[in-house]
């Protein structure tokens, strides 16, 4: 019988959705690839693949997990399986720089970016900014490693360091900071391609924004933000009623992407321009944002996923039909 395969590298953030399946009675198997062996002269089983591979599987140890999962996934691709989030989400996945050139493609707006291998590569790149700039990691997850500078000094002085971390691909980002005039930003979640809803993150105590529980820290330190700040109201909290035209960009840009479910970012300036820096096709939910807001993003996913593997049963019962009826 065919069913739902879930691929990943982390098991603290399947748990929410183990429960969502739970309660629909969907068949599941999960594919923790890490590491493995798999014979590519087979035919994959029947069903409906979730990638949730993650960027930042390399922080867990799983350094090799994404570069495992691409195979897999132009596998499954090669005989035609239903694959959520497939090969190229998952480029996209590990590359903000994707990220960014293919979202420009859709008119959206994007952080100046510059990239530099090599740290006194990152040092001359940042000269091209007159203001203060961020910097972060090409392929990374959960905000890890952002950092803000004020200046050309800091950075000199970071990158020399024992305290400079590397991306995992070599490539550290150099980006316009946007300075919004109130310390947050926006989070746009996707499930089957539409929109969900959105969720406000507050950032003043830093840019470690993974919605899960299991990502929150608590010792909170980021260079990014007021971390003087104390937090009086909920980090994550859904908006409601939350419109824009951005949502139909998204919309787009997902649909041609090969992305069924996502969370982007975006952050606004003192104007209101809105710039996009961020798509999450490993998308975690927030419980107590969700649970005050009475829309849980997970019981979505799981609900999308059990009429996707419904439709590609249909073709197969469909295809059994003709024998039947001939050998009666």
């Amino acid at each position: 019988m065919s069913k739902l395969y879930v691929i990943h590298e982390n098991d603290a953030w399947v748990e929410p959705l183990r429960a969502a399946f739970a309660e629909r009675g969907l068949p599941y198997e999960e594919w923790f690839l890490s590491e493995g062996v798999f014979d590519f002269n087979s035919a994959p089983p029947q069903g409906v693949f979730y990638n949730r591979m993650s960027a930042s599987s390399h922080t867990r140890g799983h350094r090799y997990g994404p570069e495992v999962t691409a195979a897999v996934l132009a596998w499954l691709q090669s005989h035609g399986r239903r694959v959520i989030n497939n090969g190229r989400a998952l480029q996209l996945e590990l590359s903000k720089l994707d990220q960014y050139a293919t979202l420009a493609r859709y008119g959206i707006r994007t952080p100046r970016t510059i990239a530099a291998v090599g740290r006194q590569n990152i040092v001359e790149a940042a000269r091209a900014f007159d203001g203060p700039f961020i910097t972060k990691h090409n392929r990374a997850g959960k905000g890890l490693g952002v950092r803000l500078f004020e200046g050309i000094d800091a950075l000199q002085a970071y990158v020399h360091s024992d305290a400079f971390e590397d991306s995992v691909d070599g490539i550290t980002l150099v980006q316009q900071y946007i300075k919004a005039p109130e310390p947050y930003i926006t989070r746009v979640e996707f499930v089957g391609g539409e929109f969900l809803y959105a969720v406000r993150v507050d950032t003043s105590l830093g840019f470690e924004l993974c919605p899960a529980d299991v990502c929150q820290v608590g010792d909170a330190f980021c260079p990014v933000g007021d971390t003087a700040a104390v937090a009086v109201t909920p980090r994550f909290r859904v908006v409601k009623g939350f419109s824009h035209p951005i949502v139909r960009q998204y919309r787009r840009f997902i649909a041609e992407n090969g992305i069924g479910i996502a969370g982007i970012e975006f952050i606004a300036d003192a104007g209101g321009e809105i710039y996009t820096y961020d798509v999450n096709t490993n998308t975690n939910y927030n419980p107590d944002a969700e649970a005050e807001a009475g829309i849980f993003g997970m019981r979505e996913v799981a609900r999308f996923l059990g009429e996707e593997l419904g439709r590609a049963r249909e073709p197969l019962s469909a295809a059994r039909q003709p024998a039947l009826e001939g050998s009666r």
